[in-house]
């Protein structure tokens, strides 16, 4: 059976990079807006049409944001290449505009990145996959905290797996919104949401499995006995090498043991342990 094709979301981003955050009351971006991306007190206004007017009354109702450049690309250049099929583990990760055979065996995950980077093909992803497998094929796990969501990729792949309750978390609103929408076209939304927040101020949440596949900066603050030690599992990730093994010099002194450790190029590095 051939699931339907849906067609390509954007031929064309218009992209406006403005100092300063915008405030979220603003109610006058109209159906060509995509979404906004918010970062380091710089915002990225997407479109899918040119829009200076847009941006003119947006500079005139909020004297305090200052245009700073604005980028026309096409979709598959703002990805770098256009987001397609692949396979990782048992599972298929599909964007929903190629078209695909119904799933017989393993498992099947339709991904629409928007305009959030996170389509499932840099190594970090391949890894925490695997680790997830692995994880869930070694103890019961019923509830995850996915820290660092983008896409929501991770938290619909343990929904997938068995998780019955499962928490995707990320600081920006765009992604967070993304895999909401993710969440809802794999049918998932009994078993995840999506959340905007702080990955330090959902840490300590109960959950039998946390991911965090994120920035080491905060990575350094979620290691510690009072958030580790209640969780039966960990995924750590997105680590270059330097961080890697501060991060397992400091799980080494915690009750924690390290079941696998993934290494892509001597670049990237990914932990899965269990506590004692």
């Amino acid at each position: 059976m051939t699931i339907p094709v849906a067609d390509i979301p954007y031929k064309d981003l218009y992209i406006y990079y403005l100092e300063g955050l915008v405030k979220p009351e603003c109610n006058f971006f109209g159906s060509e807006f995509i979404g906004n991306w918010q970062e380091d007190g710089f915002s990225f206004l997407f479109f899918n049409i040119p829009a200076p007017d847009t941006i003119k009354k947006l500079l005139g109702a909020q004297p305090g944001l200052k245009l700073l450049d604005d980028y026309r690309m096409t979709y598959e250049e703002w990805h770098g290449k256009m987001p397609f099929s692949l396979s990782i583990g048992r599972f298929t990760i599909t964007p929903p505009w190629e078209s695909r055979e119904s799933q017989e065996n393993g498992f099947r995950i339709i991904l629409d990145p928007g305009v959030v980077f996170g389509t499932g093909t840099h190594p970090t992803t391949h890894d925490c996959v695997e680790a997830l497998e692995l994880a869930f094929g070694c103890t019961q796990i019923e509830s995850v905290i996915d820290l660092g969501t983008g896409t929501g990729l991770l938290a619909i792949a343990a929904a997938h797996l068995g998780s019955k309750k499962t928490l995707a978390v990320d600081i920006n609103y765009l992604a967070a919104a993304t895999a909401g929408k993710n969440i809802l076209l794999n049918g998932m939304e009994e078993r995840v949401i999506a959340v905007q927040g702080l990955a330090q101020d959902f840490i300590r949440f109960s959950s039998d499995l946390i991911i965090a596949n994120i920035h080491y900066d905060v990575m350094k603050l979620l290691v510690n006995p009072e958030d580790i030690i209640n969780k039966k599992c960990f995924i750590l990730s997105g680590l270059l090498r330097k961080e890697a093994e501060e991060i397992g010099f400091q799980l080494s002194k915690l009750p924690a043991k390290i079941i696998k450790k993934w290494e892509f190029d001597g670049i990237w590095h990914t932990f899965l342990g269990k506590t004692a």
